[in-house]
């Protein structure tokens, strides 16, 4: 009975972890639109705020973003995405969404680990009779069925 309540401490205080990695990307980027303002007022061209945008603000906002987006809530996500909006409006451009650069940082991740075949993982990325599709991993938790692994599965099979 002990390991139990052990692995339930371990879970939550990951959960727990996740949350906070969220407010603290979510701040950290805002504190860069700042930045983005003063750039916007000293009237440089879309061109370089767009650069300057992908360099800090985007950077920041999907790093390790494979690991963490797929269990993020939809608060979560609408947050990451208020700041992205933020940041359009600014620069007067349209930009990529945070769910659509996780599906493209996602998808480079998983073709490399397939492509690998000295990588750790590439075992669980074995294709089903007809070639086309991938064998998909079994879980039993909606928290390992959103992490990278079955999420890339879908992803791979999908598309």
């Amino acid at each position: 009975m002990q390991p139990n309540t052990e692995q339930g401490k371990v879970m939550h205080k990951s959960i727990i972890s996740d949350f906070v990695l969220i407010i603290w990307l979510a701040k950290r980027a805002q504190q860069y639109l700042y930045f983005l303002r003063k750039l916007r007022e000293a009237h440089l061209p879309s061109p370089i705020l767009t650069t300057f945008y992908r360099g800090t603000i985007e950077s920041i906002l999907s790093s390790c973003i494979t690991t963490w987006f797929g269990n993020c809530t939809a608060f979560d996500r609408k947050t990451l995405q208020r700041i992205v909006r933020t940041a359009e409006k600014i620069i007067g451009v349209s930009l990529f969404s945070i769910t659509n650069i996780y599906t493209t940082r996602h998808i480079r991740k998983t073709t490399s680990i397939v492509k690998d075949p000295t990588h750790p993982s590439h075992e669980l990325f074995t294709l089903l009779p007809s070639g086309r599709r991938y064998r998909s991993i079994w879980s039993r938790t909606s928290r390992l069925c959103n992490s990278f692994f079955p999420e890339a599965i879908r992803l791979l099979s999908s598309g």
